[in-house]
């Protein structure tokens, strides 16, 4: 009946925050359906046991509409079970404490709803069905008769929204893992095409050769900068990296942007101690540079770029701020503009919301873009 939402392996798990059944239209008729056919089964098999010994006088309507109120009832407080279980689906989960007592006592409501809705149906039903008054007989017995019966029905629903939602898990998971496999291989793409693009190789290389003949070690870094620029690209299998690693990747772009515009380009650093072992989607630092110093190529004046990383409390935030034009001016860029929009979309794959980007102004009236990162986010 519940349409619950599956929580990503690629995410740290979230605080313990009350969760509830969300409910689809075919599945609570389906479960419906289902309630129905168990009922009808049941009262088939009281009707066979009223015939075998000898109990002819009962009509068969009764064991009918005894077994399937009974079952309707059940379906009406399903959700009781659904909700203790989706709190605590099992002790490696949730703790044993946790998972007993909640159980306890979604069992306890559940038997006790359970009952009373099915004798109210019935007390209702049977005077306007011209049966008379319902009698339910002994207390004392009837009673440990339906807790009993309860017991199995809890039981079994436990076990049967428990591995469905497992399935249901891990079918979500694996949809999302090859999903963002897309998303990475995409990234590396349009990373590579942008760095295999005749105008940067061309800038690169020409930038190399005109102080190849005056500062051999300083070439030498350069080839070396723009190998492993575009090895990173090529090799990289996996959807995050250490923020160290996106650093140094990014040191190496920055140094061919900085070879190429001198001292019209400036990149500070300012990183808090720590947060080198974070991790950030792969290539997130180099297309926000990227996107400064390409939304501001034609500027004249000197372009500062500051990316900062700081924490706060359980999360990280990433920041990448330029002294240009901002995001409202005409830019000289021809670019398709999805850069940001694929970052927020690999964002939202890793970590389901727990992450964001936002965009605003730098007190220069630059462009400001910042990432907010869960700490501890696995690989």
């Amino acid at each position: 009946m519940a349409d619950t939402l599956p929580t990503s392996a690629l995410e740290v798990p979230q605080s313990r925050s009350w969760r509830w059944p969300r409910f689809r239209l075919r599945p609570v008729l389906g479960v419906l359906a289902f309630c129905l056919v168990v009922g009808v089964s049941y009262g088939a098999a009281v009707r066979l046991d009223q015939l075998a010994n000898g109990h002819t006088s009962l009509p068969a309507s009764r064991a009918f509409f005894w077994e399937i109120t009974g079952a309707l009832s059940a379906w009406v407080t399903l959700p009781l079970i659904q909700t203790a279980t989706l709190n605590a689906p099992s002790p490696r989960a949730s703790g044993w404490a946790r998972f007993l007592g909640l159980h306890v006592v979604g069992f306890a409501l559940y038997t006790s709803v359970h009952i009373l809705v099915m004798l109210g149906i019935r007390y209702l039903l049977y005077p306007l069905l011209g049966w008379g008054e319902y009698e339910y007989g002994p207390m004392a017995f009837r009673l440990p008769m339906e807790v009993s019966k309860d017991l199995i029905a809890y039981g079994l629903a436990v076990t049967f929204i428990s591995l469905f939602t497992a399935w249901r898990n891990q079918h979500a998971r694996a949809l999302r893992e090859a999903e963002l496999e897309g998303e990475l291989r995409s990234a590396q793409l349009q990373s590579l095409t942008g760095q295999l693009h005749p105008h940067f190789l061309f800038n690169s290389l020409h930038t190399i050769s005109s102080v190849m003949y005056e500062d051999l070690a300083r070439t030498d870094r350069l080839l070396s900068d723009l190998g492993h620029v575009l090895r990173a690209s090529l090799e990289r299998a996996e959807p995050t990296w250490t923020l160290a690693e996106e650093r140094a990747h990014t040191a190496r772009f920055v140094a061919l942007l900085s070879a190429r515009f001198g001292d019209r380009l400036a990149v500070h650093w300012s990183v808090e101690p720590g947060l080198d072992s974070a991790r950030v989607p792969c290539f997130a630092l180099q297309t926000l540079v990227e996107n400064a110093v390409k939304h501001n190529q034609d500027r004249v004046q000197p372009l500062e770029v500051r990316i900062r990383a700081s924490e706060t409390a359980g999360t990280w935030r990433l920041e990448v701020e330029d002294t240009g034009r901002g995001f409202g001016g005409e830019s000289p860029a021809s670019g398709t503009g999805v850069g940001l929009a694929h970052l927020e979309q690999i964002l939202a794959l890793l970590h389901d919301g727990r992450a964001r980007l936002e965009r605003g102004q730098g007190p220069e009236g630059g462009a400001r873009v910042s990432l907010t990162l869960p700490l501890g986010a696995k690989p």
